[in-house]
């Protein structure tokens, strides 16, 4: 159920500031931008069951065609099965773990304006959203279960697709998408989710990207994860297919400990965004090599360029939202049960990125350049200034 704000007065003032703003799902309270003279500010909440809530109607340019993001192709079924509804079955659980702020985004944050508009698209659980009390913020993510906790927080969310962001162009002052793209199953839809990031900024306006790294720090990692088959790579036989691509890194990257799950608040600012994050449970899988036991050729050459990975969660079973939306998720297959780790696992799709391929997704898309990129902690992280509408 999502919690949606009902104006007794004039929705008509708001929509004129937005086309976001009257889509069910926002939750805009205080937000000085928002605002419009002759508006009540009095409102009620009402609870719209997510299988009723509306379609988000194409965004218009200001000559009245389409934008170019309502022409994107349909959600591929892996991103809805392996992304969308994980994170919609995990939800608490994940959001219970994500509290560690990256310095490096929060050093991008504090470093805007006054006042600045940011726009966090797939903010998650939130923990960015008014991290500079100096700033105004708008998140938005595909998931409703995690837009409702954003939203019982009292943050202005709302879902929305990164791929087809609800905002008129030129509407934030700064956007940023943090450990996004990497879920996105082909490169049209990564580079249609950075077209947007950029379109809907201002001119002169900044955009953060961070995504997870093939080159991680703790390589033995990358072994825990799950490669995928054939089964699911033929989901992707068309234009936008995920490509082999040879390795261009020459870095040498020093080992760091995955974190233990006792660690402390402050220990846990010092790694990575998300996937240092993680807890061992957090990515250990059942049927990955356990790093020791040898692969055989064929293993070996196809995981070398490797980009396309099932990522576990474990649910465990004491959790409360282990019930019957986990056994239902067991008995289609969407998830299993580990007796061994007393955890429902789901698997998440993730494209790792490879050295140079963020730099080589935002070359082609027109209006910005880079300002800043950089490897932190088994992210590719990228900095864009939009130059022209």
């Amino acid at each position: 159920m999502l919690l949606v704000r009902r104006p007794r007065f004039g929705i008509k003032s708001v929509q004129a500031y937005s086309t976001a703003i009257s889509f069910t799902g926002c939750h805009f309270r205080g937000l000085s931008t928002m605002k419009e003279g002759g508006m009540d500010d009095s409102v009620d909440f009402i609870a719209i069951p997510h299988e009723k809530l509306p379609v988000l109607p194409p965004i218009l340019t200001r000559n009245g065609q389409k934008c170019s993001s309502s022409k994107v192709q349909a959600t591929p079924e892996i991103e809805k099965k392996y992304v969308h509804r994980v994170y919609d079955a995990i939800a608490p659980h994940f959001s219970s773990t994500r509290f560690a702020k990256w310095p490096k985004v929060q050093t991008f944050l504090n470093s805007l304006p006054l006042g600045s508009l940011v726009l966090d698209a797939g903010c998650g659980n939130g923990k960015y959203l008014g991290l500079n009390p100096d700033c105004y913020f708008i998140g938005c993510d595909i998931s409703a279960p995690l837009i409702n906790i954003c939203a019982d927080k009292g943050h202005e969310v709302l879902v929305a697709d990164a791929v087809n962001l609800p905002y008129r162009s030129g509407y934030g002052d700064a956007a940023i998408s943090i450990a996004v793209l990497h879920h996105l199953s082909t490169e049209i839809r990564r580079k249609k989710a950075v077209e947007e990031l950029i379109r809907v900024v201002k001119l002169g306006g900044l955009v953060l990207i961070t995504v997870w790294a093939r080159e991680q720090e703790d390589k033995a990692l990358v072994n825990k994860w799950t490669p995928l088959n054939q089964k699911y790579v033929e989901e992707w036989v068309g234009p936008g297919s995920p490509r082999v691509r040879s390795s261009s890194s020459s870095l040498s990257l020093k080992s760091i400990p995955e974190t233990e799950e006792n660690c402390s608040v402050e220990q846990l600012k010092d790694v990575g965004e998300e996937s240092a994050e993680k807890k061992p449970d957090e990515i250990k899988c059942s049927n990955s090599s356990d790093g020791n036991s040898p692969l055989d050729s064929t293993n070996k050459a196809s995981s070398l360029y490797q980009q396309e990975y099932f990522v576990p969660w474990h649910l465990p079973y004491h959790r409360a939202e282990v019930s019957g939306a986990s056994a239902n998720a067991v008995a289609n297959g969407l998830a299993r049960k580990d007796d061994t780790k007393g955890a429902v696992v789901y698997d998440r799709y993730y494209h790792v990125f490879s050295e140079g391929e963020l730099e080589r997704l935002v070359s082609g898309v027109d209006g910005a350049v880079i300002v800043d990129r950089f490897y932190d902690k088994s992210n590719w992280c990228i900095i864009l200034e939009k130059t022209s509408s």
